[in-house]
């Protein structure tokens, strides 16, 4: 699909676009109240959070991204996805949007983007709410799209412009449990995305950034945390919800049986009723 074929299919009537950084982002603006900032993960858009936006936006302000590299968003102007630059590309959106203080989700590379921003800008956080969050660097223990990705002889399955559907759907499979799920409107959807010009490209370079861990500094922060995990989690293991239980001062960790990489798309009511009572409380 052209990138005007994939707009017209994959924006809402919330869809606004701001040029930062020499691209143009896509985000979602949708509701009134106090803002909930949500990031999402590698190989995703912020329709991952669809259904929790349906949910929380009476109530809330909800603001989502395509970070870049992903979504409609696309490649940065220099190709280069440090955590700084998303740390810092983070500030400056949300400082063009005027807003000061706000609740940060992330999933995923999303949800190590929050908590690293989180450190960085404490007194700009009200509550973090982390799921299936990476930062807990393992070499050993990669994701599969980042094993292809690293592994010269294995990317070589991949035209580098094109990831067959059947991959597509493989990596979907993997992250979600409940296999009914998986179904060919939401292939479809991450197929399309991945494939808007310059975002497996993007992907390759973000899978094989050189990454520092920072979770020491985890320990320092005083932002109340909600983190939330599926036990059957196959990219990232469902233990680093302890490590973060050990090394945060304020959290709550909620483990969901059954559940895969993305409960906000599994299990999208029963996790928004934990995000829910988090947020009131």
């Amino acid at each position: 699909m052209t990138l005007t074929e994939l707009i017209d299919e994959y924006t809402t009537e919330y869809s606004k676009f701001i040029e930062l950084y020499g691209i143009n982002i896509h985000y979602t603006d949708q509701g009134k109240g106090d803002v909930i900032l949500m990031l999402h993960g590698v190989f995703s858009s912020l329709h991952t959070f669809d259904k929790w936006n349906e949910l929380l936006a009476d109530n809330y302000r909800i603001i989502r991204i395509d970070l870049p590299g992903f979504g409609l968003t696309g490649p940065t102007a220099n190709n280069e996805y440090g955590m700084q630059f998303y740390v810092d590309f983070i500030k400056t959106f949300m400082d063009i949007l005027e807003i000061d203080r706000f609740y940060i989700i992330g999933n995923s590379l999303g949800g190590w983007v929050s908590w690293e921003f989180a450190v960085a800008y404490e007194k700009r956080i009200i509550k973090m709410i982390l799921v299936n969050s990476a930062g807990y660097i393992d070499e050993t223990k990669m994701p599969l799209p980042f094993v292809i990705a690293q592994t010269p002889v294995l990317r070589k399955v991949f035209n580098y412009k094109v990831v067959p559907k059947a991959v597509v759907r493989r990596f979907l499979r993997q992250v979600i449990c409940d296999q009914s799920m998986v179904t060919d409107e939401l292939v479809n959807r991450y197929y399309n995305i991945v494939h808007r010009e310059g975002n497996f490209g993007a992907f390759l370079r973000i899978a094989n950034s050189k990454y520092k861990r920072n979770t020491e500094a985890l320990k320092n922060l005083n932002v109340p945390t909600l983190v939330l995990w599926g036990d059957q989690d196959a990219w990232i293991s469902c233990g680093d919800a302890d490590k973060f239980q050990k090394d945060l001062k304020y959290v709550t960790v909620k483990i969901y049986e059954g559940v895969g990489h993305v409960p906000m798309e599994e299990i999208s009511e029963t996790s928004y009723y934990d995000v829910r009572n988090f947020l009131i409380k």
